[in-house]
């Protein structure tokens, strides 16, 4: 057992270090501010790897996208040059070759189904999305899902025929997850990474929420998701432009909470500890440096006003799940008509409007977060606090991961008020450790570490009795 003493050396230790490391030029941290005591330091393969990642194929997938006119979901399916069908089939064209460069690893396919009248969709429509399978060398059963929507949409959300050419929302987030493909295909992730496109998005989510239910009916572990929507420029409406930071958006309470989750929420403060914040935490921690250039603005809601993405199914199937997005948006140029009002002003969702090194930057974000999720440990299972008979010190157990290259954990804590971990405590490769600190004062976690020193999520605890 650790005295307070000894656990705030021990602690102050690893705080001091790990942050120390992180700050050689953290170039996407806040000004004047430190990395989380928990953040990771990017290795060199992870530098390799963004390096690869192209902001001139991005702009091309960008373009190329827009050139099919409008990619509505009530569009031709048939049509080889225009509407959503022709969008899709050369999104599969380009997935499959990424495929073809993985040794067998990846695969690509259609994922579709027929959507009866419903709310936007007035008549039964096919809704497919292009979905490519990276699988996992090692723990191939635990799966990290990244998408964006291809479809698009003009001022009338029901118009189906002018053109919407839909370059920052949300061709620039498909950009971003064919180059994660492209360049992921020829490595080989211990877990499985799933990309995809999805339509329907405009019209109500349809094709995240088919996804999202296919996963859940075949029982698939998807330990995260994360959708990445408007994510093509930095200038917001006003011209005030932000080039290096992108906004996160993570839920508290979760979506699928039962009344029983409820009641433990209260009774111990989780409000700002779902596995969605955890989640949050954990891109910060692996995202905003200088590798990516970015800093990662994690907004503690689900999302916007009165808007949604395609993370919310997942969230309602009770799956961490997070939306990148644009640091201030533009309204004049999503959901508008292309047309020049009288006084000049360009109205349209166009390609001129992107910034396709920003795009990049948030690929690169978007891929330090995936990789590192699929090298290192599973997030801990069964993560508790004892809480059988009254103490001030804290017990915590867990359950050992099956990682063959599991090398130990670390129990992480702060004070109720902080946003982000402050201490870090090595504790081994145990199951069981008590801390001389109190349970009532503070919020603990549990993360697993393997022996290249790659951290996970952090498992906020229940009360065990």
């Amino acid at each position: 057992m650790l005295t307070a003493t000894g656990a705030t050396a021990l602690t102050a230790a690893a705080t001091d270090g790990t942050a120390a490391a992180a700050t050689g030029g953290s170039g996407g941290a806040r000004p004047g501010s430190r990395p989380p005591a928990t953040a990771q330091p990017p290795g060199r393969e992870l530098r390799a790897l963004l390096r690869e990642i192209d902001p001139f194929r991005i702009e091309a997938t960008v373009r190329k996208l827009v050139s099919f006119g409008t990619r509505h979901t009530l569009s031709a399916q048939d049509d080889p040059d225009r509407g959503i069908g022709a969008a899709r089939d050369w999104l599969l064209a380009e997935l499959r070759s990424y495929a073809a460069a993985s040794g067998g690893r990846m695969t690509a396919g259609l994922q579709s189904y027929v959507q009866q009248p419903a709310s936007r969709i007035p008549t039964a429509t096919r809704i497919t999305n292009v979905v490519a399978t990276l699988r996992g060398s090692v723990t191939p059963e635990r799966v990290y899902v990244v998408s964006g929507h291809y479809d698009s949409r003009a001022t009338d959300v029901m118009d189906a025929t002018s053109d919407a050419p839909g370059a920052d929302d949300d061709a620039s987030g498909v950009a971003v997850v064919l180059e994660l493909a492209r360049v992921l295909a020829r490595r080989r992730p211990a877990s499985t990474i799933v990309f995809a496109a999805v339509a329907g998005e405009e019209q109500g989510l349809y094709g995240a929420a088919h996804m999202a239910q296919r996963f859940e009916e075949a029982g698939t572990d998807v330990r995260a998701m994360f959708t990445n929507d408007i994510v093509g420029s930095f200038t917001a409406d006003d011209g005030t432009r932000d080039p290096y930071t992108v906004r996160l958006f993570a839920e508290g309470v979760p979506s699928s909470e039962t009344p029983e989750q409820a009641a433990i929420r209260r009774s111990v403060g989780g409000e700002n500890d779902s596995a969605t914040r955890q989640l949050a935490r954990f891109v910060r921690d692996v995202a905003d440096n200088d590798a990516t250039g970015m800093r990662v603005r994690v907004i503690h809601r689900r999302d916007r006003y009165r808007r949604g993405g395609d993370h919310i199914p997942f969230l309602e199937r009770g799956c961490p799940a997070a939306r990148f997005t644009e640091p201030a948006e533009d309204f004049a140029h999503q959901h508008q008509d292309v047309r020049v009002d009288e006084t000049g002003k360009q109205y349209g969702d166009l390609p001129e409007f992107c910034d396709f090194d920003y795009i990049a930057r948030v690929a690169r974000v978007n891929a330090a977060t995936l990789w590192t999720l699929a090298q290192a440990p599973d997030t801990p299972r069964d993560a508790k606090i004892v809480t059988a008979t009254l103490t001030n010190a804290t017990e915590l157990v867990w359950t050992r991961g099956t990682e063959p290259d599991l090398a130990g954990y670390e129990i992480v804590w702060r004070e109720t008020t902080e946003p982000e971990w402050t201490h870090v405590v090595p504790v081994g490769d145990v199951t069981r450790h008590e801390v001389d600190l109190s349970k009532d004062n503070v919020f603990f976690g549990v993360r697993a570490v393997d022996r290249a020193g790659l951290r996970s999520p952090v498992a906020f605890p229940d009360p065990q009795s």
